[in-house]
Parts: structure tokens; C-alpha cells; sequence
């Protein structure tokens, strides 16, 4: 019997993923290919007493860092480094390590990499931050043995950037389960009552969060519900301020980590919004579609490299606008199923996996 290969998955917060892309990709990796390899994931600064030993199979290893902000930089190397000693292979989700890669020769362990976009492009941040960020991706991928990306547009970016060949592997999402609206569920979300247009995303500028919100204050036939995890910037907490309980038809839900409850209030919106400008391939973009949700999407070419350009594109409040006041039974059935068609081609968890599997093993 051949002996499986120890695979070390860094850049997270770990295991049980609760929330963010990379989690709910190594959730899944270790769940689909355990019989494959033997993994060892990479885990946030946890409390003692919520530690698990394993998840999935996966062998769970804590450091007393944060795996995110600024600790993330010392996080990644640290791990890196008790991963060259340690395991077989590395996978590594994201640049924060960029600055260890150069030594990689020292350990002779192949390092495979999902760099997780083109982050220095965001508008969230200075000038200093975006150099420094754009650095660590050149390191990163002249330094790794492969690199991934999730997007075909993120792909043709780091080729036309860096030079970089790299393997398009994007997300699953059917995960996601249709789930009908009980009594119990209708008396914490009383607007699962009504016909409504949902919207999921993280609160930052880029994710376009105060356009939709002001295009639906002058659309008060039309019920958006927006989930978003408004305390943790400012973006976020002063949109917050601004329009919870001000607008009858405007609907402020904080972050749910709940996957059941989630897909309860997903599943039932009438139309799915994706506001995202820049993200190579969001897992909620896909989770939606797995779900066969009517979706229209910010027009950027990322979102519409993943709907195949079969969605409906805005770039601006009067384009979201004539959008939604056009929309006919007919184009709704049609959405929902062309979105659910490609999702079922692309966006499914065994196909993902086997992608991975191949990037590891060759």
C-alpha cells in the first residue's frame, strides 16, 4: 500500500471553516481528498479550550497568531517554515508569506500556491500597502512551483503582470442546499414574509455596498436585503448607521455564519444581487448559482468570466436601475437557469478537488 503524502494547507484561519473563500476551500479539499493525502491544516490563534485535535481527518496545528491583518505576514512564515521540516508538499492560500519564498530551496518541498487575485488593485488601499502587496505577488508566484488562480480574467492579469503561467481552478458551491422557510426562521427575518432581492458580501468600498443602497432608496416597490459584516470597518459601520430602519424597503442583516440559516434566506430571494468589482471568482457568486438564483452582477470582467457574460451587467445606479425595472418573468427563468447550468459544469466541489489533486501530485 502506498503511503499518503502529508500536505500542509496555510493561510487560513483554520478548521471548522466559518467564514472567507480560502476556509471553505480547505473545508472541502480535506473532506473530498482525504482518502489521497494526509493533511495537516494551519490554524489561527484559537483559545485552548476550542481547539480540535482533528477536522475532517485533518490534522489541525495552532500557532499563538492571528492568521489575518497584520500578524498574518509572521503567521505565514512561521508555518512555512515548521512546514518544510514537517510535511511533504505545501498549499499555500494567499501572499502573506511572500518574504520566506526565496529560501524555499533550502527545504526542497514543492510549494503549491492560490494566490487569491490581484489584491494591490483594491481601492481599500494606500499607496504604500498596494507596492508592498504587488512585491509579494511577484515573489510569490517566481517562487512557487504552481500557481492557481480562480478566474480566467485573474489568469491573463498575473500572464500579462508577472509573466506567470498559472492553473485556472476555481470554487465550488453546491454546498448550498434549497431550504423552505419555516414559522420559526419567519420570526427572526420577518422579511422572509415578503418578495425580496438579497445581497451578500463583505462591508468594503469595493464590494459596491452604498450603490445598491442608494439605488433602492429610490425604488420602494423593491425589498433588498443586504447581509453584510457592517461592524467591522468604518465602510461598514457608517453605512449601517445611515440606512438601518430608515427605509421601509431597505432590510440591514449582520453577518449570518450559520450555513442552514444562510441558505434558508438565500434560497428564497426573488433575485440575487453580486456587487463585487474586484474578486476573482466569489464563492457567494457561485454559491447563488448553485442554488439556481436569478442573478445580476457588477459589470467587471471577473464576474463576467464566471457567468459566461449570461448574467445582466451594471456599472452604476441608473444601469442597476433600468435593470430591475425591466425584468420580466421570462428573463428570470432564464437566468436561473443558465446560471444553474454552468454552475453544475463548473462550480462543484469533485470537480474542484480533482483539479487540486492533479496540482499536488504532478
Amino acid at each position: 500500500m502506498t503511503k499518503k503524502e502529508k500536505i500542509a494547507i496555510i493561510g487560513t484561519n483554520g478548521l471548522p471553516a466559518k467564514y472567507g473563500g480560502f476556509e471553505t476551500l480547505t473545508h472541502h479539499l480535506t473532506l473530498q481528498l482525504k482518502t489521497e493525502f494526509n493533511f495537516v491544516v494551519y490554524c489561527s490563534k484559537t483559545p485552548k479550550k476550542d481547539r480540535l485535535k482533528t477536522f475532517n481527518g485533518a490534522k489541525l496545528v495552532y500557532f499563538p497568531l492571528k492568521a489575518n491583518g497584520w500578524q498574518s505576514v509572521i503567521s505565514d512564515i512561521i508555518t512555512i517554515i515548521h512546514a518544510w521540516f514537517t510535511v511533504d508538499k505545501l498549499l499555500v492560500l494567499g501572499n502573506s508569506g511572500a518574504l520566506i519564498f526565496p529560501l524555499k530551496f533550502l527545504s526542497g518541498k514543492k510549494l503549491v500556491l492560490n494566490i487569491g487575485g490581484i489584491d494591490w488593485g483594491r481601492s481599500k488601499w494606500n499607496y504604500f500597502i498596494k507596492k508592498y502587496i504587488q512585491l509579494s505577488e511577484l515573489i510569490c508566484v517566481k517562487f512557487a512551483d504552481v500557481v492557481i488562480t480562480d478566474n480566467a480574467h485573474i489568469q491573463k492579469l498575473y500572464k500579462k503582470y508577472y509573466n506567470a503561467n498559472s492553473v485556472l481552478i476555481e470554487y465550488g458551491g453546491n454546498h448550498v442546499k434549497k431550504t423552505p422557510v419555516t414559522e420559526e426562521i419567519i420570526g427572526n427575518y420577518p422579511f422572509l414574509k415578503k418578495k425580496y432581492i438579497l445581497s451578500v458580501s463583505r462591508a468594503q468600498s469595493d464590494n459596491n455596498i452604498h450603490m445598491l443602497l442608494k439605488t433602492f432608496e429610490e425604488l420602494p416597490n423593491f425589498n433588498l436585503v443586504i447581509i453584510s459584516n457592517w461592524h467591522t470597518s468604518d465602510y461598514g459601520k457608517n453605512l449601517r448607521k445611515k440606512y438601518i430602519n430608515k427605509f421601509k424597503n431597505i432590510t440591514i442583516v449582520d453577518a449570518i455564519y450559520n450555513q442552514e440559516k444562510l441558505d434558508v434566506i438565500r434560497s428564497n430571494a426573488w433575485l440575487y444581487i453580486h456587487s463585487h468589482s474586484f474578486c476573482g471568482t466569489a464563492p457567494s457568486l457561485v454559491e447563488a448559482m448553485n442554488l439556481k438564483l436569478p442573478i445580476i452582477c457588477y459589470n467587471a470582467q471577473t464576474n463576467v468570466e464566471t457567468t459566461e457574460n449570461k448574467s445582466y451587467y451594471f456599472k452604476n445606479e441608473e444601469e442597476l436601475t433600468n435593470l430591475l425595472n425591466n425584468l420580466s418573468k421570462e428573463k428570470l427563468q432564464k437566468l436561473k437557469n443558465d446560471m444553474f447550468e454552468i454552475a453544475e459544469r463548473r462550480y462543484k466541489w469533485e470537480i474542484i478537488a480533482k483539479k487540486y489533486k492533479n496540482c499536488i501530485k504532478s
